[in-house]
């Protein structure tokens, strides 16, 4: 069977959860970190594209991910 594609990278996530305040972090932590992550700004984009194909861009701006941000949250 072959190894699921990683989309992000586990190191700089490690880094964030032990800036955060974590001593240790397991790699089935950071592997489901990963999809939180994923799954969060697969989200974030199509909302932030919804909102701009609404104002008539074909461009996300960054005030269309802030938006999006308020919205999902």
């Amino acid at each position: 069977m072959a190894k699921p594609k990683k989309i992000l990278p586990l190191a700089p996530l490690e880094r964030l959860l032990r800036k955060a305040g974590a001593k240790r972090v397991s790699k089935s932590a950071l592997v489901e970190f990963s999809h939180v992550i994923v799954d969060y700004a697969h989200n974030l984009s199509a909302e932030a594209a919804i909102l701009a194909k609404h104002a008539g861009r074909k461009t996300i701006i960054g005030a269309d991910v802030r938006l999006a941000k308020k919205k999902i949250s």
